[in-house]
């Protein structure tokens, strides 16, 4: 008993610290009031940001202008990268004079100051203001950021983000979910307030509308109207039901799709520098080929014109692309929007659902026209001089 009494009475001041070290660690603080650094560095004033769980510390000298800073967040991923940055004439990313921090291959952490001209212009260069004493550090999957800058006004527009890797010391593409577009506001040096500018809500509703509608269009009423056309017509029983369903589900998709199609054009107008080109170029080429097939219809000719069988190629050959590109272009619209994963999974098994309800309705469509062409080689010949001539 005695032993025992004495190893936990010792053990106490050892497991005393490390309760504490928890306690102020910056990955498990819940404000920015309770974190420490290792260098023992302190500043006047502290903010917990609104968004990926991020805290900026800074003391700012209007004698001479400069801003001493540490931003703190977790990476998006472990060997991702985070970023804080001063946008000196907008309050998004575009134009922003960022500092960067993220882990190299050896393990060492480093800074790098770029300039963000557009989304596709990101290049490492100085920055519009003097920028010095950078460093980093990353413990407790949290990376920090340090950094003085020389800035002239009080107040600032700011800019944080994260992201998941970095190449060859440029940092990938982050995402862009509702958190990551909200990280964006103002920030009193003085009065230590930060204000968010909470755009990215209502752009996301956007990007969802978007989604949906072409999803819907694109996505599973024109699949449905072409196999509609492809296996109900040899049902005669279906005639004309078919025909109607098929006009219906296409028109309807046709609708919608061009809704989803003018709403991608707005939220393009409204994303300077963001430009997603396969995704883009592919809902251009759905909307003209869908126009095009739209505007056929009315130039359809009567079942014994002698066109007609050319005019069927055209039909059918459009209507297999824009299924085709469809369905590509709604899997990249899913990569972009980035949803929960069981909305990618619900969209592969309805697509799987309409491929083997197509297989099982081409089986069936086979069997009944081969019955019916045998049926008709077995009634005897009735043509001109009943055979003989």
């Amino acid at each position: 008993m005695a032993s025992s009494t004495s190893s936990s009475s010792s053990s106490l001041p050892i497991f005393l610290p490390l309760t504490l070290l928890l306690l102020i660690s910056p990955a498990l603080s819940l404000t920015c009031t309770s974190q420490t650094f290792t260098n023992n560095k302190l500043y006047s004033k502290c903010a917990d940001l609104p968004v990926l769980s991020s805290f900026l510390h800074w003391t700012y000298d209007p004698a001479n202008s400069t801003l001493s800073i540490a931003f703190i967040a977790p990476p998006s991923k472990t060997e991702g990268w985070i970023a804080w940055a001063i946008n000196p004439k907008a309050t998004g990313m575009v134009g922003s004079q960022t500092l960067l921090a993220y882990k190299k291959s050896d393990g060492s952490m480093d800074v790098k100051t770029l300039s963000i001209s557009s989304y596709k212009e990101i290049v490492e260069s100085k920055l519009s203001f003097d920028v010095w004493d950078t460093a980093a550090e990353s413990s407790g999957g949290v990376y920090r950021l340090f950094a003085k800058l020389k800035v002239e006004k009080k107040t600032v527009n700011q800019v944080w983000q994260v992201g998941p890797s970095v190449t060859d010391g440029f940092p990938a593409k982050h995402d862009f979910l509702t958190p990551n577009l909200n990280a964006k506001g103002t920030l009193s040096l003085t009065g230590g307030t930060t204000t968010t500018t909470a755009s990215g809500g209502s752009k996301m509703k956007k990007r969802n509308i978007h989604g949906i509608l072409n999803a819907v269009s694109w996505g599973l009423l024109f699949p449905i109207g072409i196999i509609v056309a492809r296996y109900l017509r040899a049902f005669p029983s279906a005639d004309p039901a078919w025909f109607y369903l098929h006009i219906f589900c296409q028109v309807s998709g046709y609708a919608i799709g061009v809704a989803g199609w003018a709403t991608g054009i707005k939220l393009g107008s409204e994303s300077k520098g963001v430009v997603y080109t396969h995704h883009r170029n592919i809902g251009i080429s759905l909307f003209a080929l869908a126009t095009l097939q739209i505007f056929a219809l009315f130039l359809r000719p009567k079942k014994e014109h002698k066109f007609r069988f050319y005019w069927n190629i055209y039909h059918h050959s459009l209507g297999y692309t824009i299924l085709v590109l469809g369905i590509i272009n709604v899997f990249k619209g899913l990569d972009i929007l980035n949803p929960a994963k069981h909305w990618k999974s619900a969209y592969i098994i309805v697509i799987i659902a309409l491929g083997a309800i197509a297989l099982l309705l081409e089986a069936i469509t086979w069997i009944v026209v081969l019955k019916r062409k045998s049926s008709k080689s077995t009634k005897p010949y009735d043509g001109f001089n009943n055979g003989q001539g």
